[in-house]
């Protein structure tokens, strides 16, 4: 097993030091920027929409179907997105994806001009949105290890990670206060910033190329892709952890609910709803970049799971905005760490020619997790209420954590990265 780096790129003290890595670097701020924009403002109009007919508890289930819409393109098109994660260049994809969620947007541009955007013009562009993530997820992930050395790839994702939080934090803002101006104002804002996205990613250059893979029967190597993360139970465990916590104990489905009918809000307090866990994950995250996770690291993800469970439970009581605020910061921060750790591991114990196809196995866990979480707080949230929604995430969320420990005892195991380095 072989890692794909660079080799004129000499070693370097920090991953922002390497030209190509910091254009991915900006590339993936704004994509980010742009997706938590939009996944706010989608959210906020579903919600807005749905409540001058519904109630509170049905207008939450209409909320969920957002997250339905974004996941059933994904599980359609991800076997085949990792494909070509590996058998094209993987800079070309991630180009590509972009300019079908500039696309998607672009739609949703014009028909709010045209005073035809409603919940199933919402539902229709997520659902275009997702299945350009689809694609862009596993190449853009199998993107940064050929552009660092191996002996900093942790911290290059770490600091990757920071741009993906630095857009969790930015973005609802950016969305909430735009959505306050004008919803079209919101939507051409979210294309721009993907354009930009786009020329960070064109000026990557030859940089970072990945040897494609033979043609062969795309049957066959998407099964060798499963096959791998199958009889890895680390990868397995790993993956799966992050599918199941998050599934069941994500709060943010429910978040338009708390700041319109429970703390009371308004939009512009959604979008600091929206960036609070995002603040204590980019807070992580940068501590990591610069001190990594050196020893104790599975148990460590597994302890910050629990701690994520924890934290939702007690933001779901909550009613006054401080706390509840803390709370998701928290919960953030707990979440990168686990995040961190699960990303680190794929990286590192996954051959560079399966990159795409593992990681796409790792994006359609990560889709479930965040987009049918969404439909299962809607689902919990129309029989529970949203409280209870959110309540029963965090407890679950802890149980995950406990049960995942005993499951998969490999993951308790895993004490340091560079002991599952290969051999040079």
């Amino acid at each position: 097993m072989s890692l794909s780096i660079q080799p004129r790129v000499a070693p370097a003290a920090h991953p922002l030091s390497i030209p190509a890595f910091r254009h991915f670097w900006i590339a993936r701020i704004c994509a980010m920027l742009a997706q938590s924009n939009l996944v706010v403002v989608l959210g906020w109009a579903v919600y807005d929409v749905a409540r001058l007919s519904m109630d509170m508890k049905a207008a939450s289930l209409r909320i969920g179907l957002i997250g339905l819409s974004q996941f059933l393109p994904v599980l359609l098109i991800n076997p085949f997105a990792g494909l070509v994660a590996d058998r094209h260049d993987r800079r070309l994809v991630v180009r590509l994806a972009l300019l079908v969620q500039m696309l998607a947007v672009g739609v949703l541009v014009a028909l709010q001009a045209m005073g035809r955007a409603d919940l199933p013009v919402f539902y229709l562009v997520a659902a275009g949105f997702a299945a350009g993530r689809g694609f862009y997820a596993p190449a853009m992930n199998a993107l940064a290890p050929a552009l660092v050395p191996v002996e900093i790839l942790p911290r290059a994702i770490a600091v990757s990670a920071i741009a993906g939080r630095i857009g969790g934090i930015v973005g609802p803002v950016l969305g909430g206060f735009a959505y306050g101006v004008a919803p079209a104002f919101a939507y051409g804002l979210t294309l721009a910033l993907l354009g930009a996205a786009l020329v960070a990613q064109l000026a990557i250059g030859p940089h970072g190329a990945n040897r494609p893979m033979a043609n062969g029967k795309p049957l066959a190597h998407i099964l060798e892709g499963l096959r791998y993360v199958a009889r890895s139970r680390m990868l397995l465990g790993a993956i799966s952890l992050d599918l199941f916590a998050v599934l069941l104990g994500g709060a943010t489905a429910m978040l338009p609910v708390y700041a319109r009918d429970i703390l009371h809000v308004g939009p512009s307090g959604l979008g600091l709803l929206r960036s609070a866990s995002s603040v204590g994950a980019v807070s992580t995250a940068l501590w990591l970049s610069w001190r990594p996770v050196e020893n104790g690291v599975g148990p460590k993800m597994l302890a910050a799971v629990a701690l994520f469970g924890i934290a939702s439970a007690v933001f779901g009581v909550s009613r006054w905005l401080p706390l509840s605020l803390a709370m998701l910061a928290l919960a953030g921060a707990a979440d990168m760490i686990s995040v961190y750790v699960r990303q680190t591991l794929v990286q590192v114990v996954t051959p560079d020619a399966m990159r795409g196809r593992v990681g796409a196995t790792s994006a359609l866990f990560i889709t479930a997790s965040n987009e049918l979480g969404e439909m299962e707080s809607g689902v919990v949230g129309a029989i529970l209420g949203p409280v209870g929604s959110v309540v029963f995430g965090g407890v679950s969320a802890v149980a995950i954590a406990l049960a995942w420990g005993r499951l998969f005892p490999e993951l308790k195991r895993v004490q340091r990265f560079d002991e599952l380095l290969p051999e040079s």
